[in-house]
Protein backbone atom coordinates (compact mmCIF):
# COMPACT_ATOMS: atom_id res chain seq x y z
CA UNK A 1 0.00 0.00 0.00
CA UNK A 2 0.92 3.50 -0.77
CA UNK A 3 1.41 5.73 2.12
CA UNK A 4 -0.97 8.84 2.84
CA UNK A 5 0.89 12.03 2.17
CA UNK A 6 0.75 14.74 4.76
CA UNK A 7 1.40 18.08 3.87
CA UNK A 8 1.60 20.41 6.63
CA UNK A 9 4.03 22.48 8.39
CA UNK A 10 2.77 22.36 11.80
CA UNK A 11 4.65 19.63 13.50
CA UNK A 12 1.95 19.17 16.25
CA UNK A 13 -0.79 18.54 13.71
CA UNK A 14 0.76 16.18 11.56
CA UNK A 15 1.91 14.11 13.72
CA UNK A 16 -1.32 13.99 15.14
CA UNK A 17 -2.58 12.96 11.97
CA UNK A 18 0.09 10.53 11.34
CA UNK A 19 -0.79 8.55 14.77
CA UNK A 20 -4.41 8.44 13.93
CA UNK A 21 -4.17 7.15 10.22
CA UNK A 22 -1.32 4.40 11.84
CA UNK A 23 -3.66 3.17 13.77
CA UNK A 24 -6.82 2.80 10.91
CA UNK A 25 -4.12 0.80 9.29
CA UNK A 26 -2.74 3.52 6.73
CA UNK A 27 1.24 4.07 6.05
CA UNK A 28 1.83 7.90 6.37
CA UNK A 29 5.05 9.82 4.81
CA UNK A 30 4.87 13.81 6.60
CA UNK A 31 6.40 16.65 4.21
CA UNK A 32 6.06 20.53 5.61
CA UNK A 33 6.41 22.01 2.41
CA UNK A 34 5.15 22.56 -1.16
CA UNK A 35 8.35 22.53 -3.24
CA UNK A 36 9.05 19.44 -1.24
CA UNK A 37 6.01 18.03 -1.70
CA UNK A 38 5.98 18.44 -5.40
CA UNK A 39 9.71 17.12 -5.69
CA UNK A 40 8.33 14.05 -3.55
CA UNK A 41 5.44 12.63 -5.96
CA UNK A 42 7.63 13.34 -9.05
CA UNK A 43 9.30 10.20 -7.48
CA UNK A 44 6.71 7.98 -5.44
CA UNK A 45 3.75 7.12 -5.02
CA UNK A 46 0.86 8.28 -2.80
CA UNK A 47 -2.76 6.64 -1.91
CA UNK A 48 -3.91 9.97 -1.09
CA UNK A 49 -2.80 13.69 -0.49
CA UNK A 50 -3.89 15.60 2.45
CA UNK A 51 -2.95 18.94 2.04
CA UNK A 52 -2.47 22.27 3.52
CA UNK A 53 -3.65 25.21 2.31
CA UNK A 54 -0.57 27.70 3.81
CA UNK A 55 2.61 25.80 3.40
CA UNK A 56 5.75 27.69 2.79
CA UNK A 57 7.64 26.85 -0.97
CA UNK A 58 4.32 26.67 -2.34
CA UNK A 59 0.81 27.04 -1.01
CA UNK A 60 -1.32 24.33 -1.40
CA UNK A 61 -3.65 25.78 -4.02
CA UNK A 62 -0.73 25.90 -6.15
CA UNK A 63 0.68 22.07 -5.23
CA UNK A 64 -2.92 21.25 -5.96
CA UNK A 65 -2.93 22.86 -9.39
CA UNK A 66 0.50 21.44 -10.77
CA UNK A 67 -0.26 18.05 -9.13
CA UNK A 68 -3.11 18.03 -10.85
CA UNK A 69 -1.16 18.77 -14.37
CA UNK A 70 0.61 15.94 -14.43
CA UNK A 71 -1.73 13.27 -12.08
CA UNK A 72 -4.90 14.04 -11.98
CA UNK A 73 -6.00 10.16 -10.07
CA UNK A 74 -4.47 10.52 -6.95
CA UNK A 75 -7.00 12.01 -4.76
CA UNK A 76 -6.36 15.09 -2.46
CA UNK A 77 -8.10 16.75 0.78
CA UNK A 78 -7.19 20.07 1.45
CA UNK A 79 -6.81 21.59 5.16
CA UNK A 80 -7.47 25.15 5.51
CA UNK A 81 -8.28 27.33 8.41
CA UNK A 82 -9.40 29.98 6.14
CA UNK A 83 -12.89 29.25 6.04
CA UNK A 84 -14.15 31.72 3.54
CA UNK A 85 -16.06 30.53 0.58
CA UNK A 86 -14.12 31.39 -2.03
CA UNK A 87 -11.17 29.51 -0.99
CA UNK A 88 -12.89 26.35 -0.35
CA UNK A 89 -14.84 26.98 -3.92
CA UNK A 90 -11.34 27.56 -5.14
CA UNK A 91 -9.55 24.55 -3.87
CA UNK A 92 -12.18 21.95 -5.00
CA UNK A 93 -12.05 23.95 -8.80
CA UNK A 94 -8.21 23.18 -8.73
CA UNK A 95 -8.71 19.64 -8.38
CA UNK A 96 -9.33 18.76 -4.50
CA UNK A 97 -11.75 15.73 -3.72
CA UNK A 98 -12.52 17.15 -0.47
CA UNK A 99 -11.78 19.83 2.03
CA UNK A 100 -11.98 19.96 5.84
CA UNK A 101 -11.30 23.06 8.19
CA UNK A 102 -8.96 23.51 10.71
CA UNK A 103 -9.42 23.09 13.53
CA UNK A 104 -10.71 19.33 13.00
CA UNK A 105 -11.48 16.19 14.48
CA UNK A 106 -8.48 13.52 13.83
CA UNK A 107 -11.49 10.96 13.82
CA UNK A 108 -12.98 13.02 11.31
CA UNK A 109 -10.10 13.43 8.79
CA UNK A 110 -10.05 9.51 8.91
CA UNK A 111 -13.49 9.11 8.26
CA UNK A 112 -13.37 11.70 5.14
CA UNK A 113 -10.09 9.97 3.70
CA UNK A 114 -11.94 6.66 3.97
CA UNK A 115 -15.08 8.55 2.35
CA UNK A 116 -12.64 9.71 -0.32
CA UNK A 117 -10.80 6.48 -0.95
CA UNK A 118 -14.11 4.45 -1.29
CA UNK A 119 -15.21 6.96 -4.16
CA UNK A 120 -11.65 6.48 -5.81
CA UNK A 121 -11.58 2.66 -5.67
CA UNK A 122 -14.65 2.21 -6.73
CA UNK A 123 -14.02 3.93 -10.14
CA UNK A 124 -11.13 2.43 -10.37
CA UNK A 125 -12.45 -0.71 -10.36
CA UNK A 126 -14.83 -0.03 -13.84
CA UNK A 127 -12.38 -0.95 -16.39
CA UNK A 128 -14.46 -0.57 -19.57
CA UNK A 129 -14.99 2.82 -20.72
CA UNK A 130 -18.74 3.81 -20.98
CA UNK A 131 -20.47 5.45 -23.87
CA UNK A 132 -23.20 7.96 -23.35
CA UNK A 133 -26.18 7.06 -25.42
CA UNK A 134 -27.11 11.07 -26.03
CA UNK A 135 -24.00 12.25 -28.22
CA UNK A 136 -22.70 9.09 -29.86
CA UNK A 137 -19.09 10.51 -29.78
CA UNK A 138 -19.19 11.15 -25.47
CA UNK A 139 -17.17 8.44 -23.73
CA UNK A 140 -15.81 8.35 -20.05
CA UNK A 141 -13.32 6.45 -19.30
CA UNK A 142 -13.17 5.61 -15.61
CA UNK A 143 -9.99 4.05 -15.15
CA UNK A 144 -8.52 7.23 -16.24
CA UNK A 145 -11.16 9.54 -15.36
CA UNK A 146 -11.20 10.87 -18.64
CA UNK A 147 -13.95 12.29 -21.06
CA UNK A 148 -13.48 11.76 -24.86
CA UNK A 149 -15.69 13.84 -27.02
CA UNK A 150 -15.15 13.02 -30.91
CA UNK A 151 -10.66 13.15 -31.29
CA UNK A 152 -10.46 14.93 -28.03
CA UNK A 153 -10.14 14.36 -24.66
CA UNK A 154 -9.58 16.00 -20.74
CA UNK A 155 -8.98 14.77 -17.35
CA UNK A 156 -11.87 15.05 -14.78
CA UNK A 157 -11.03 15.31 -11.28
CA UNK A 158 -13.20 12.36 -9.19
CA UNK A 159 -16.22 14.34 -8.46
CA UNK A 160 -16.34 16.07 -11.94
CA UNK A 161 -16.97 12.51 -13.49
CA UNK A 162 -19.02 11.51 -10.57
CA UNK A 163 -21.21 14.57 -11.78
CA UNK A 164 -21.31 14.05 -15.58
CA UNK A 165 -21.55 10.21 -14.95
CA UNK A 166 -24.76 11.18 -13.26
CA UNK A 167 -26.16 13.52 -15.40
CA UNK A 168 -25.61 11.83 -18.55
CA UNK A 169 -26.92 8.19 -17.01
CA UNK A 170 -30.50 9.91 -17.62
CA UNK A 171 -30.54 12.42 -20.57
CA UNK A 172 -33.07 14.92 -20.23
CA UNK A 173 -33.95 13.81 -16.82
CA UNK A 174 -33.41 17.21 -14.10
CA UNK A 175 -31.10 16.39 -11.42
CA UNK A 176 -31.69 18.50 -8.04
CA UNK A 177 -28.14 19.72 -6.55
CA UNK A 178 -29.51 17.91 -3.70
CA UNK A 179 -29.45 14.58 -5.45
CA UNK A 180 -26.09 15.42 -7.04
CA UNK A 181 -24.56 16.57 -3.49
CA UNK A 182 -25.86 13.07 -2.45
CA UNK A 183 -24.44 11.54 -5.27
CA UNK A 184 -20.84 12.97 -5.12
CA UNK A 185 -20.89 13.67 -1.52
CA UNK A 186 -22.13 9.60 0.12
CA UNK A 187 -20.89 10.45 3.91
CA UNK A 188 -23.69 12.95 3.89
CA UNK A 189 -21.24 15.54 5.22
CA UNK A 190 -23.01 19.46 4.95
CA UNK A 191 -21.96 21.40 1.74
CA UNK A 192 -23.51 24.12 0.18
CA UNK A 193 -25.45 24.27 -3.20
CA UNK A 194 -22.23 26.57 -4.71
CA UNK A 195 -20.28 23.71 -4.18
CA UNK A 196 -22.52 22.00 -6.30
CA UNK A 197 -22.01 24.55 -8.75
CA UNK A 198 -18.87 25.63 -8.90
CA UNK A 199 -18.15 21.83 -10.20
CA UNK A 200 -20.01 22.04 -13.19
CA UNK A 201 -19.08 25.77 -14.13
CA UNK A 202 -15.41 23.34 -14.28
CA UNK A 203 -16.69 20.55 -15.88
CA UNK A 204 -18.71 22.67 -18.82
CA UNK A 205 -15.45 24.70 -19.08
CA UNK A 206 -13.52 21.56 -19.95
CA UNK A 207 -16.58 20.07 -21.91
CA UNK A 208 -16.66 23.43 -24.18
CA UNK A 209 -13.12 23.55 -24.35
CA UNK A 210 -13.83 20.05 -26.45
CA UNK A 211 -16.31 20.37 -28.40
CA UNK A 212 -17.04 24.46 -28.35
CA UNK A 213 -20.33 23.44 -30.02
CA UNK A 214 -21.47 21.49 -27.81
CA UNK A 215 -24.02 22.42 -24.77
CA UNK A 216 -24.66 19.35 -23.03
CA UNK A 217 -25.05 20.62 -19.32
CA UNK A 218 -28.14 22.66 -18.90
CA UNK A 219 -29.41 24.73 -15.90
CA UNK A 220 -32.38 24.68 -14.55
CA UNK A 221 -33.36 27.81 -12.68
CA UNK A 222 -33.52 27.46 -9.18
CA UNK A 223 -33.88 23.31 -9.52
CA UNK A 224 -30.44 21.97 -10.76
CA UNK A 225 -29.13 20.25 -14.01
CA UNK A 226 -29.93 18.29 -16.48
CA UNK A 227 -27.64 16.55 -19.56
CA UNK A 228 -28.91 17.04 -22.90
CA UNK A 229 -27.67 16.83 -26.34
Amino acid sequence: MNPILIVEDEPKIADLLQKYLQNSGYKTHWIADGNQALAWLKDHKAELILLDLMLPGKDGLEVCKQLRQTDPLTPTIMLTARIEEIDRLLGLELGADDYICKPFSPREVVARIKAVLRRSHASSNQQQPYEASAFASLHLDRERLRVMLGDKETTLTLVEFELLEALHSQPGRIFSRQHLMERVYPDNRIVSDRTIDSHIKKLRKKIAELHPESDLIHSVYSVGYKFEA
